[in-house]
């Protein structure tokens, strides 16, 4: 099986260095018509220049590719409008979106500005949602459409100095539940990306030595798989180095404690069983969870559902 991308459009966020010029570089590769959108900041979110979204698209078309470059702040509305807007002006239709663009601003959390945690929230949560808002109803009319969010094993598993990073990637898990669920009829496949590479972002944070196998080239092929006609639906991918692994949230099968039993003090006592991972669930959506313990409710109370 060959995955090509030939009459795809695609717009890849802060596409102008790093994983997404490589996700720029390697759809393009493969047949796409690639919006490359950065806009040319320091990592820090501070400036802006054209520069470097308009090198990678000359570097796409002087490979014999088709793209274009677009400075859009991805948490500008009206600038994201324009950018979808000249993407449909140009080829027609936006088939791809991969919200790669992102800033840090590190700190403990005792020493972090709210300034600086809501920028960075503003910037990964709310640009991935203002992009995908600008792309869902044309990807709804089209009746086909493929979303990459962009995670990280700061947001999965936490990272010291970064609160404000790790609370906006984990949002946007939650962010590709729901889009999965409400796209599902008109195959618009939400899915996301958990990417270590070595990046202006993380040349500071890792020695160079395990730097220079943590290529962004390496994680490109899982982000082209993800958004691929055949993707999975839902689904978190980590790539790093070239190992690549799935993610799954699951809950535990749990306990039920009638009234007279439900206090702090006996889910104490069975903290270790309602932590079994036997018999663990994966859910497909919140209401199921809800159903589950509202069944074992009504068994133990012999109140007949339905």
């Amino acid at each position: 099986m060959s995955i090509r991308f030939d009459g795809r459009v695609a717009i890849v966020t802060g596409a102008g260095a790093g994983l997404g010029r490589a996700h720029a570089l390697g759809l393009a590769a493969r047949g796409a018509r690639v919006v490359v959108n950065d806009f040319g900041g320091g990592i820090d979110g501070s400036g802006a220049s054209s520069a470097p979204a308009d090198a990678v698209a000359a570097e796409i078309r002087a490979a014999g590719g088709e793209a274009i470059s677009h400075g859009a702040d991805v948490t500008n509305a009206e600038q994201v409008a324009d950018m979808v807007g000249q993407a449909l002006k140009t080829w027609g239709t936006v088939d791809i979106l991969i919200n790669n663009a992102g800033i840090l601003r590190d700190a403990s959390f005792a020493k972090m500005s709210i300034a600086d945690f809501r920028k960075v929230v503003e910037v990964h949560l709310m640009g991935s949602v203002v992009c995908s808002h600008a792309v869902w109803p044309h990807m709804r009319a089209a009746g086909y459409g493929r979303i990459l969010m962009t995670t990280s094993s700061s947001g999965l598993y936490g990272n010291f100095g970064q609160s404000n990073y790790g609370a906006a990637k984990t949002a946007l898990i939650g962010l590709m539940n729901v889009l999965q669920i409400e796209g599902e009829k008109n195959d618009i496949r939400v899915n996301t990306l958990g990417p270590g590479a070595a990046t202006r972002m993380t040349e500071s944070l890792i020695a160079p030595d395990i730097l220079k196998l943590m290529t962004p080239q390496s994680v490109t092929p899982t982000a082209l798989f993800l958004v691929s006609e055949d993707a999975p639906r839902r689904t978190i991918l980590n790539a790093t180095a070239g190992g690549v692994s799935r993610t799954y949230i699951h809950e535990t099968e749990g306990v039920y404690l009638p009234p007279e039993d439900n206090t702090p003090e006996r889910i104490a006592e069975l903290f270790d069983e309602i932590s079994d991972v036997r018999g663990q669930h994966l859910y497909a959506a919140g209401g199921a969870q809800v159903m589950k313990f509202v069944g074992k409710a009504a068994q133990a109370m012999g109140v007949r559902l339905g």
